[in-house]
């Protein structure tokens, strides 16, 4: 995991009181397009970056967490700054708090994360056009097809985790 710890990624809510640092790359990257996310953000889709809560460090600021409904009936509690109101990342029912679904908007350098995979394309607004580069599903996709072998192999080393009583 040399090269993959080496690289950061900060990010920031509009105002600059959450601050915020990813130390590696993200497990992967969702770009959901489901009727939900569309509310949520405002706009047509969400693009979220998957990652170890553990790898998420908070470098300045705190985050209010706010719980919310969400289509699957586990829901989800985002992460926004008090001050400007910005979600800066979410964590869902299923995923607990160990794992971060960081708004990749938030980042300094979003264009450093493009989408793995579109999701809930079934919902996903007319307008909006994809192109064949990057994989597309109307629902969800099978975790094991598409995550790249090291991005399994750290889902395994936090489940390992979780389940020997660690945090995430």
């Amino acid at each position: 995991m040399g090269a993959e710890n080496a690289t950061i990624h900060e990010g920031a809510c509009t105002c600059g009181h959450v601050r915020f640092r990813m130390t590696s790359d993200p497990l992967f990257v969702h770009c959901c397009h489901c009727s939900w996310c569309q509310r949520e953000s405002g706009t047509a889709f969400a693009l979220n970056a998957l990652i170890e809560a553990d790898r998420v460090e908070l470098i300045e600021g705190k985050v209010e967490i706010i719980d919310t409904l969400s289509a699957s009936g586990k829901g989800q509690r985002i992460s926004r700054c008090p001050n400007c109101r910005v979600a800066v990342w979410s964590n869902y029912g299923g995923g607990g708090d160990s794992v971060r679904f960081i708004r990749v908007g938030t980042l300094l350098d979003p264009d450093r994360i493009p989408p793995d995979v579109h999701i809930f394309t079934s919902t996903k607004l007319p307008w909006v056009v994809l192109t064949d580069d990057v994989p597309v599903f109307e629902e969800y996709y099978s975790t094991t097809e598409q995550w790249p072998e090291a991005s399994l192999e750290r889902r395994k080393a936090l489940i390992a985790k979780l389940k020997a009583g660690g945090s995430g």
